[in-house]
């Protein structure tokens, strides 16, 4: 027992989630009234993209998940031996694979939580708009099936640019009536993650008890940390607070250079990614004490979509968290306005093309 306790506080997950994973069984088996120690996994999930740089790592991080019981990885191609490989590790879910649009369908039915990485990474020649309208069109098609097949599963959008591919996923689910802005996110749990580890580093702080809240989106000068939001509290320099928003903004830079030019942040990314999934998991399985930054619908800007601190439930969005944004020091504050014409128009880009193909039909 007590080599299950350790492993389980010095999981990935961290500390917190453990301890509330295990609340969550013990309060499942004393509602199942039996004497069953082990958790009970109950929620499908589905990754689209799960042969790709990000699905790979992220489908095995979710395969260890104790919540999940069945996991479906979908892909054009090269998906069976990803589903194969991942099979084999002991963990309580159900491993299939689907290829193709024929299979999608099935991939999708009944499931809880779908996670899309699906698309491509900018590519050396390729232009900002040439990625977009690849993934933009991929995303439109995938949430589309969505819709059609699991209307009430939360949909967590990693593809990127989402500033525009969550609000062309809401435009999408609007068209087929079965938008429920509670249920659609924007995974930006990344910038929370590398602004926690920056600032523990900096300030040499125990990584684990540090949380930096990340509002703004997903890109660039929209990536704004609320480093006086900081806790445990920490003073900053300015010469470090600008030091650290701009290391955090450009960190998915540092690391395409790190690699000179084989990839991107995939690894951290599927870390992050599965962060929130499992967090989505002990929100489904009734904790009620899970916060986590999303870029989501909201009216806490006069932005449709932002990313902000959320609290997640078993529908959803339970609540935004405005206090985050309230009492913003003079550096915040301009940030906040300056990225906001920049995050408007990504928003506005998405929302034209997913009703300029609505047309086309």
């Amino acid at each position: 027992m007590s080599s299950v306790r350790c492993e389980s506080e010095s999981s990935f997950f961290g500390n917190k989630t453990g301890a509330a994973l295990r609340a969550s069984f013990a309060s499942k088996a004393q509602k199942e009234n039996n004497h069953n120690s082990q958790p009970q996994a109950s929620y499908k999930v589905a990754v689209l993209g799960a042969a790709g740089g990000i699905g790979q790592p992220l489908s095995l991080l979710i395969k260890m998940s104790p919540l999940v019981s069945n996991l479906h990885l979908y892909d054009i191609a090269n998906v069976k031996g990803v589903a194969a490989d991942i099979s084999h590790c002991n963990t309580p879910s159900q491993v299939r694979d689907f290829t193709g649009a024929s299979e999608l369908p099935n991939c999708l039915k009944d499931v809880n939580v779908v996670v899309i990485p699906a698309g491509v990474p900018r590519k050396p020649g390729m232009t900002r708009d040439d990625l977009f309208n690849i993934n933009a069109g991929i995303v439109r098609d995938l949430v589309s099936a969505v819709a059609d097949y699991c209307p009430d599963a939360f949909v967590q959008i990693i593809s990127n640019p989402v500033n525009s591919t969550v609000p062309i996923a809401a435009e999408v689910l609007k068209q087929k009536g079965v938008y429920d802005p509670k249920k659609l996110f924007g995974v930006t749990t990344l910038d929370v993650v590398r602004a926690n580890t920056f600032v523990a580093q900096r300030k040499n702080l125990k990584l684990i008890d540090v949380d930096v809240p990340v509002v703004g989106g997903h890109a660039g000068i929209t990536i704004l940390p609320l480093l006086s939001k900081t806790r445990p509290s920490a003073s900053f320099t300015d010469e470090e607070i600008d030091e650290l928003t701009v290391r955090i903004q450009n960190a998915g830079t540092e690391v395409v250079e790190a690699k000179a030019g084989t990839g991107s942040a995939t690894l951290s990314m599927a870390y992050a990614a599965a962060r929130f999934v499992e967090s989505s998991l002990r929100a489904l399985d009734g904790d009620g004490d899970v916060y986590e930054c999303s870029f989501v619908e909201s009216n806490l800007t006069d932005l449709p979509f932002f990313a902000s601190r959320v609290k997640l439930g078993r529908t959803g969005v339970e609540a935004l968290i405005p206090s985050d944004l309230q009492g913003l020091t003079d550096y915040e504050q301009k940030a906040l306005e300056a990225l906001k014409p920049e995050l408007k128009a990504s928003i506005e880009k998405g929302i034209a093309f997913a009703q300029k193909q609505t047309v086309a039909a």
